[in-house]
């Protein structure tokens, strides 16, 4: 009885480890947030930061997760230095009052065993407001050169600047901006 016992425990115990969630860091070099906007409706023009940090955490046996985003947000890169210090003006980003840019999840939705959509919260300029971003790809594989296991994804939402206290000259520069978000984490 003791011996059936041991195994039943065990067994759980087992069971548990390998549903248990998974934590994954950002792979700052590989993480890269971009949003694009009409400009006078000549173009529409992109551009990214260069700063990410944050953790991952999945658990796909229980089809869960986070997500906790940081953006550094003086390194907007628009590929023009004195374009990049206009908008970390007190107009656009205020960098110099709210340097960073986060975004934490609220809930993970999954489709089988990949994630479909993250609800979240994403506060720019001391704003925050509720945003759900797409997972467009998701793949999980253990990392040829690192050795690790890891995870990247995809994913993409819409908002409008105005929400976030960054409405100068709208409408004439759009309103609504599209975000594109490729990241890359390892296993922790």
């Amino acid at each position: 009885m003791k011996k059936l016992a041991l195994v039943a425990a065990l067994s759980i115990a087992s069971g548990a480890a390998l549903a248990a969630p998974e934590s994954y860091g950002i792979d700052v070099s590989h993480t890269l947030p971009r949003f694009e906007y009409s400009h006078l409706g000549y173009s529409f023009q992109q551009h990214r930061f260069d700063k990410t940090s944050g953790r991952i955490v999945i658990d796909r046996a229980a089809k869960t997760g986070s997500v906790d985003i940081t953006i550094d947000a003086k390194s907007v890169n628009t590929g023009y230095a004195l374009f990049n210090q206009h908008i970390q003006a007190e107009d656009y980003f205020h960098t110099e009052k709210y340097p960073t840019i986060t975004y934490k999840s609220t809930a993970v939705r999954f489709e089988g065993d990949k994630p479909v959509a993250i609800e979240g919260n994403l506060t720019i300029k001391g704003v925050t407001k509720p945003v759900t971003l797409t997972v467009t790809h998701f793949h999980s594989m253990p990392h040829p050169m690192l050795k690790k296991d890891a995870i990247g994804a995809n994913a993409v939402a819409k908002v409008k600047r105005s929400e976030f206290n960054m409405g100068k000259n709208v409408p004439y520069v759009g309103d609504e901006v599209s975000l594109a978000i490729a990241v890359e984490a390892v296993k922790e």
